[in-house]
């Protein structure tokens, strides 16, 4: 079992969200389910990525809302999926690959400033392991912070 310390708490990056696991839900229509998630259960948007993608907040938790069919059960076209920040990707993806995961992806840097990787458990379930490497301003590469997230970094 991984010990504690494998795993981040916080972010170094304002690209990215500091809890530790992150889920991600698929919306049809991104637009207007953060205008739900927001109205209905009290999220705040936190980063916006073009019409595609919004990082929420809500107190110590975030959740990404992103496009996609967002109802399916099959794999290809799952509904959600989980990111889970890590010390070091790497050697995590090392882990994993030694230990038989199903992988999706290698290691991978992104101009977002985090590098990861994609795996599927036994129940279809996809999870991304993603590790900040560097600071990065979204606005270099297309996204933008909300006021109130940038008053929080």
């Amino acid at each position: 079992m991984p010990s504690e310390p494998d795993f981040a708490h916080a972010s170094d990056n304002r690209s990215m969200p500091a809890p530790t696991v992150i889920p991600v839900l698929l919306y049809p229509d991104v637009p207007s389910a953060v205008e739900q998630l927001c109205s209905y259960f009290g999220f705040t948007p936190r980063l916006r990525i073009g019409a595609h993608r919004v990082q929420l907040s809500i107190g110590l938790g975030a959740v990404v809302a992103a496009q996609g069919k967002g109802s399916s059960t099959t794999e290809s076209e799952s509904s959600h999926s989980v990111m889970v920040r890590v010390v070091n990707v790497d050697a995590h993806f090392t882990k994993a690959q030694a230990a038989g995961a199903r992988l999706l992806s290698e290691p991978t840097t992104f101009p977002y400033g985090e590098r990861q990787y994609s795996a599927v458990d036994s129940g279809g379930h996809i999870w991304t392991f993603s590790q900040s490497v560097q600071d990065s301003d979204p606005s270099s590469w297309g996204g933008e912070l909300f006021p109130s997230a940038e008053s929080d970094a």
